[in-house]
């Protein structure tokens, strides 16, 4: 029989989260119901509230990044048992699909069912419901929920002596950004690289740049008060404007320009991604991770300069993270201080504070802000 759980919705775009009480299936074969600890209130989840990321209903339930207890397994579902600690990972991983084979399971065949709300199987079924009416589930999963059932496609098992509350975060944010400078841009020890934007992604491609020796890791943000925390993770220099970056990492290699240009502006237009073209070296690398309206068209990129400079645009999804094997490694990293988790978490918040959360999050006055659930 289905219960009841408080979660947090838009019921249309652009719209403002609101709490309410939803009924969420019992787990199917295939699925477990897990009680939330922890969720990262992700910029993703605000580009559905204002409709730059369409999804297929409403309402629609947000939130993709989080940790729980499992409570509930579906029958003839082996690997997961009552008590189990979980990461949610926001791209389910079948590990069947061609794109799984090739190890690229960021990629894996599910990921086309994410902003339909319904499950993977069969897109007439959604495991929520309020007053009879289906909601949709942000990637399957929705986090801004105090309980949520999902496919064990999109749950990880971790060790149950890391917090939840820090290991909610590598669900998205943090192999994000740094994928996004360890894989996609395949720094290298000595580079200069120049992260875009300073909020829950960029801070960890910062983290990415500095764990693989990058020398010159300079942040830009027009949020001067956001220097300090660049600093804290990894940033030899701090600008407000991308002019002033890619001046300075001309100034540091003999007038080339950055190795790589990673893009985590909250909502990525296609000057953005022009102005890092420009900032590159000859053979260098744009790495475009963050988002904006993901039906735009059209960037002012100088054709000449992508072919006779041999530059290389590079789209970042999950920063080219796998799942099942990343998400451990990081809480690896963490454990063995190589990692930093607590200190990612600026501000939390209840659940019926996730609109609060994201009006805090455009007035620049968090990294990243996290629901603690009871």
């Amino acid at each position: 029989m289905p219960i009841t759980t408080r979660t947090s919705i838009i019921r249309q775009v652009p719209g403002t989260y609101e709490t309410v009480e939803v009924e969420l299936d019992d787990p199917r074969q295939g699925e477990v119901t897990v009680k939330l600890a922890a969720s990262g209130l992700c910029h993703s989840d605000d580009h559905v509230a204002t409709g730059d990321v369409p999804v297929g209903v409403h309402p629609y339930a947000g939130g993709h990044e989080g940790a729980g207890v499992v409570t509930a397994v579906g029958p003839n579902t082996p690997a997961f048992e009552v008590g189990d600690h979980v990461v949610f990972s926001f791209l389910p991983a079948c590990g069947r699909c061609e794109f799984c084979a090739r190890g690229l399971s960021n990629l894996c065949d599910l990921g086309a069912s994410l902003l339909t709300g319904a499950r993977a199987d069969d897109p007439s079924s959604f495991r929520m419901h309020l007053d009879g009416e289906p909601v949709g589930q942000q990637c399957g999963i929705s986090t801004f929920s105090e309980h949520t059932t999902v496919s064990i496609d999109s749950v990880v098992k971790i060790d149950k002596s890391i917090p939840l509350r820090s290991a909610a975060l590598v669900g998205c944010g943090v192999p994000t950004g740094w994928g996004s400078a360890v894989r996609s841009a395949n720094t290298q020890p000595g580079d200069t690289v120049i992260v875009m934007g300073i909020g829950g992604i960029g801070v960890n491609a910062l983290q990415g740049a500095a764990h693989s020796g990058a020398t010159t890791i300079i942040a830009v943000d027009p949020v001067a008060a956001k220097a300090d925390w660049a600093k804290q993770f990894g940033a030899t220099h701090f600008f407000t404007g991308i002019d002033e970056a890619a001046e300075h990492a001309r100034s540091v290699t003999n007038g080339q320009g950055a190795d790589a240009t990673i893009i985590t502006i909250g909502v990525v237009r296609g000057e953005h991604v022009g102005e890092a073209l420009a900032s590159i070296r000859k053979a260098g690398t744009v790495v475009v991770t963050g988002l904006g309206d993901i039906t735009a068209v059209g960037a002012p990129i100088a054709l000449g300069d992508l072919t006779l400079m041999q530059k290389r645009l590079q789209g970042s999804l999950f920063g080219e993270s796998n799942p099942r094997r990343d998400i451990p490694n990081l809480l690896r990293m963490y454990q063995n201080g190589q990692l930093k988790l607590d200190e990612l978490v600026t501000k939390t918040y209840a659940l019926d504070q996730v609109a609060e959360a994201y009006e805090d999050m455009h007035a620049g006055r968090n990294l990243r802000g996290v629901i603690v659930f009871d």
